[in-house]
């Protein structure tokens, strides 16, 4: 009969490096608001849109300067050019937002403390798996997803922007792609899947 050795108890410092990680709770609350201000600006082109659509000129004003047009003459009417920048922005500031929300809510239940989510009708599934390389591979990919939406916006928008800014997009989104390529590459090699047992190869 082995004997079974007694976990030890956890000292002092231990207990207290461990409780070290409620440092993290000020930075994920910082991120809530941030989360905030984002709303905010969502809404702010979203009223300048609709107020655009209607001819205020002030708002069509607006968010012709803040898509990164330029023109000598000021704009008179929507442009389906300027309404897909805008919408482009809209789906931008949505994709910064589920990235946050990611990094909030996969951090916290990673770095901090359970959230005992379990049976929660709105549990993410991902959250069901998350660790801290499943979180970097879904960061990556979130981040390739918010570059696409800016590289596709300066290619849109191609006229009022210089070669060189182009070419920088472009190899800087290259390089997003490969970093979240060789994440998820590392990952697979550290955590490689596991291989079908005989009870759960078909007979």
């Amino acid at each position: 009969m082995t004997n079974l050795k007694k976990p030890s108890k956890p000292t002092a410092l231990s207990n207290f490096i461990f409780a070290s990680r409620w440092l993290q709770l000020p930075l994920y609350l910082g991120l809530i608001l941030a989360q905030a201000v984002y709303v905010f600006h969502f809404w702010v082109e979203l009223v300048h849109l609709v107020e655009a659509a209607f001819g205020n000129p002030d708002a069509l004003r607006a968010i012709f300067e803040a898509s990164g047009q330029q023109s000598d003459h000021p704009p008179t009417h929507l442009t389906e050019t300027t309404i897909m920048l805008v919408v482009l922005g809209l789906i931008d500031v949505v994709m910064i937002s589920n990235l946050l929300i990611m990094v909030i809510v996969g951090g916290y239940e990673t770095f901090v403390s359970r959230m005992g989510l379990d049976g929660h009708p709105d549990q993410p599934e991902w959250l069901d798996q998350v660790n801290a390389s499943v979180l970097k591979v879904k960061l990556g990919t979130a981040i390739i997803g918010i570059s696409s939406i800016h590289l596709l916006k300066t290619f849109i928008n191609a006229e009022n922007y210089s070669d060189k800014a182009l070419i920088a997009q472009t190899v800087i989104h290259i390089a997003f792609l490969l970093s979240a390529m060789a994440i998820a590459y590392t990952d697979r090699l550290i955590h490689p899947p596991h291989a079908p047992s005989d009870q759960d190869k078909p007979h």
